[in-house]
């Protein structure tokens, strides 16, 4: 055909190519761009769906049950909006538990990180059969809670257990360390401290295995001591370590359960009742539904607020290089 012509009768100059045509691979780029999306979306999904099931929706129908006034079998829950929380906060009980909750922590957090820690820098000297007591000493982290509150239980008895052998050799008597009020909560938190010490000596062993030598011979040169080389090196370089523990073992001392359940059941009367255990023993002892989900998000934003706090200064304290 021909060219279109302009009013001076000339024909009008063909458009550039750039402008009759995409960029070269323009919308393959997005074509691939947009399977890949579709791909990414297809693999997360069903991982997403599972912690939205699992996870995400307890958390929010826990939240709704908080509110509500329900035994668990009728067929209407009642609607009492946050009457479970006042109600908890004002009463004694409760208090006491939270009590009790922080000693726990405390109590199971510092110890099993500073015992963890000396056994780890004992293990890490060249000693015979070091290998084997490595095991011995993570082995307890492994074995299952309510075989070790079983053995413990059979331990702690005062008429024929090994407490009672022990003090025996000091001309003492054992104490009754399950049904004695000042004695239950100690020996919960000894037994938890064997549990998860191991844990720690070997996180902590391991960190000590990867520190820079060259600092140590540096330290050495300069005539530094042993207490010094360790408290100006070795704790600093640990500092990742410790965060590590520390946020960890929190987490796991407030969801700390199974060896309760086995030795003590909360009591004797509410010596070992601590946040844990108080939501098992409110929700399906006592069947109400609404204080344990009140006291189940109560322990949720403890837990939240404790992660972000360490998070957030304990971090700045770390020494990553």
């Amino acid at each position: 055909m021909p060219a279109a012509l302009t009013k001076a009768g000339t024909e009008d100059p063909a458009p550039p190519a750039a402008a009759r045509e995409p960029a070269p691979g323009a919308g393959g780029n997005r074509r691939r761009l947009r399977r890949e999306y579709l791909l990414f979306l297809a693999l997360i999904a069903p991982n997403f769906l599972f912690i939205a099931v699992f996870s995400y929706w307890p958390v929010i129908y826990n939240a709704y049950l908080s509110l509500t006034d329900w035994n668990m079998i009728a067929p209407i829950k009642n609607f009492v909006g946050f009457d479970n929380y006042v109600d908890m906060f004002t009463g004694l009980g409760f208090g006491d538990v939270m009590l009790t909750t922080v000693y726990f922590t405390v109590g199971v957090v510092g110890g099993s990180m500073a015992l963890g820690l000396a056994i780890a820098l004992l293990l890490n000297q060249k000693l015979r059969g070091r290998d084997f007591v490595r095991t011995m000493t993570f082995a307890p982290h492994v074995l299952s809670g309510a075989a070790v509150g079983l053995a413990w239980t059979f331990i702690f008895d005062p008429n024929y257990g090994l407490s009672r052998a022990f003090f025996s050799a000091f001309g003492a008597s054992s104490p009754s360390w399950l049904t004695d009020s000042d004695w239950a909560l100690p020996a919960v938190m000894i037994v938890y401290l064997w549990k998860t010490t191991g844990f720690a000596a070997i996180v902590y062993l391991a960190g000590l295995q990867n520190l820079p030598k060259e600092v140590y011979e540096s330290a050495s040169l300069d005539g530094a001591g042993a207490w010094t080389t360790f408290r100006r090196f070795t704790l600093p370089l640990l500092s990742p370590v410790t965060f590590f523990l520390v946020v960890t073992s929190t987490i796991s001392s407030f969801q700390a359960f199974d060896v309760i359940a086995l030795m003590t059941n909360g009591g004797p009367g509410s010596a070992t009742t601590i946040l844990s255990w108080f939501v098992y023993d409110s929700g399906f002892r006592s069947f109400q539904a609404g204080p344990a989900g009140a006291s189940a998000i109560i322990m949720f934003v403890i837990l939240l607020a404790i992660t972000l706090v360490q998070t957030r200064y304990l971090e700045r304290k770390v020494h990553y290089k």
